[in-house]
């Protein structure tokens, strides 16, 4: 079992040691791709998280103890579920997070509206000293997540909690937007390999190779990216392009001279002037493969009509003793093609997806928001806090939340979102987080419960566990299997049931009203409320509530 508590960065690695392929040396390796050292990234990060750190230090609230989850609110590609990815390289980070002398010079160049230094240097000192010492809960990798559910808790001093929500939600936005994506690819290749193609066409350094790492833990099968491959042990494939075949005097010319040089690794691209003559050709120097004791492993197809061609082609590969090489095609395939083609009776056996799948093509972006949840106050008791919204999907959750996932024997049936201070609330009760005034009771007989969140870091410090990328991989399809078919299908997808306990949709009920009741007092001055209820203040804070005790 691989375990994370290690070093990752490449800058810690003997020149002959083998890679690391648990998390992925990510932060390591980008860092060393850029020409900069491991723990290089703190100030990557938006302006405002700096200056409310200023701000907490500045106030003496530093070491406010506080709690912030992150989530999402809607599934992406309009479908059912999401895969959690990104965690462990979010993991990493924060067991490097330092801030470097340079930062801090950076830093100290920075000057306000008025032209004054913004950081201080007593602040810029704190910063120097910096090291991440919150507790972190995160579903593992691979798990999957619906609307609103907690993918990460942080809790800690206030400071360093919130100064971390930028890089998290930069790690984990991206990867599991991926992932899912993936997974819908893989999905609609119903069984057959998909190879993630996309680094050309990735949104940079960064955008390939998290895209390569999400992709191969939502189900693709290999990449054709090299430096995935050293970083993530993730399997690499490709052959040559059309510039290979261009450069020789004619294609079958090109294919022989790709056959001496690397006899095992014979996939020819074969549409570069006329497919079927390419596949003609592809046929012939597989039988002079075939002399020699190799194999003509597969054939790719990268333009015109993929159906009709790969019918053709497997129909001259099968006539002429080829019934067992590869129909490999490729062209800004998606799920939605994919399936057409197999509608289509295409006789393809591989998947190339490149562009639309690393840049989430239909849906660029996941909507992860990262909110405070609660505060502790100096005796030790937690206050739950709330954002408010004239949307309803935008009110924050309060509380220190967990997630019981019900299952009846492999197959989901229900998860509750509750808070770990309160417990779950006996029987077991459902109040939807679309429309609040639905409730659904769950008939508990022959219910398993599984807590999603667990411990990642405890203040800082790496919990030992099995981080590997392979068991992520498996642990994603394993739980799309227990998956209804009707929240996995693409089109309509019924949603997976997903509602808050009863007592904390009874304490969001309370805040809410408390914090519009406040803000209607501060708008009408000598009022202190009692006013018929109205929607407060879009996006407004809502007070923290007590809620007794400790955790």
């Amino acid at each position: 079992m691989e375990t994370l508590g290690k070093d990752y960065g490449s800058s810690n690695r003997g020149a002959n040691e083998a890679p690391d392929a648990t998390s992925g040396a990510y932060t390591g390796e980008l860092g060393a791709a850029a020409g900069a050292g491991p723990s290089a990234l703190a100030l990557l990060t938006d302006l405002y998280q700096l200056t409310m750190a200023l701000g907490y230090w500045a106030t003496g609230q530093a070491e406010r103890e506080a709690v912030f989850h992150l989530t999402f609110r809607r599934p992406p590609f309009a479908g059912g579920y999401a895969i959690a990815a990104g965690i462990q390289p979010a993991l990493e980070y924060l067991t490097k997070l330092r801030f470097s002398d340079s930062d801090l010079a950076y830093l100290e160049t920075l000057r306000d509206a008025d032209g004054a230094q913004m950081f201080p240097r007593g602040f810029l000192d704190y910063l120097a000293a910096f090291r991440f010492g919150c507790s972190v809960d995160a579903v593992p990798e691979g798990t999957l997540v619906f609307a609103h559910e907690p993918l990460v808790r942080v809790r800690g001093p206030i400071l360093a909690a919130q100064l971390v929500e930028t890089p998290l939600l930069t790690m984990i936005n991206f990867q599991t937007l991926i992932a899912t994506k993936a997974s819908r690819v893989v999905a609609a290749a119903a069984g057959q390999p998909v190879l993630e193609f996309g680094l050309r066409r990735a949104q940079g350094i960064d955008g390939g190779l998290a895209a390569s790492r999400a992709a191969y833990l939502g189900g693709c099968a290999a990449t054709s990216n090299v430096l995935a491959g050293k970083l993530y042990g993730i399997p690499v494939r490709g052959t040559h392009a059309h510039s290979w075949v261009m450069f020789h005097d004619d294609e079958l010319a090109a294919f022989r001279a790709y056959a001496d040089a690397l006899p095992g690794n014979c996939t020819f691209l074969v549409d570069t002037y006329d497919t079927l003559e390419g596949v003609r050709h592809a046929i012939t120097v597989g039988r002079e493969l075939a002399a020699r004791g190799r194999r003509l492993l597969g054939i790719r197809l990268d333009s015109g009509d993929l159906a009709y061609l790969s019918i053709e082609a497997r129909r001259m590969l099968d006539e002429a003793g080829f019934s067992d090489t590869r129909i490999v095609a490729s062209n800004d395939l998606d799920e939605t093609l994919i399936g057409s083609l197999r509608e289509q009776g295409a006789r393809i056996d591989t998947w190339g997806v490149g562009t639309k799948l690393v840049t989430a093509y239909d849906q660029p972006a996941l909507g992860g928001v990262y909110k405070l949840g609660a505060i502790r106050d100096d005796d030790g008791a937690w206050r739950q806090a709330i954002k408010l919204s004239e949307q309803p999907i935008k009110i924050s959750n309060p509380g220190q939340l967990q997630v019981c996932r019900l299952r009846r024997g492999d197959q989901l049936v229900a998860d509750v979102i509750y808070d770990e201070v309160s417990g779950l609330t006996r029987p077991l009760v459902l109040h939807d987080l679309e429309d609040p005034e639905r409730v659904h009771e769950l008939a508990v007989a022959g219910l398993s419960e599984q807590q999603l969140l667990e411990p990642m870091l405890d203040r800082g410090q790496v919990v030992p566990r099995d981080a590997s990328l392979a068991s992520a991989r498996a642990r994603a399809a394993a739980q799309l299997a227990e998956l209804s078919p009707r929240t996995r299908r693409f089109m309509n997808p019924q949603p997976h049931p997903v509602g808050l306990d009863a007592k904390v949709h009874a304490e969001k009920r309370r805040l809410v009203e408390a914090a519009r009741r406040a803000a209607r007092s501060a708008e009408i001055p000598g009022t202190a409320g009692g006013a018929p209820d109205s929607p407060g203040a879009p996006d407004a804070p809502a007070p923290a509530s007590g809620q007794g005790g400790a955790s």
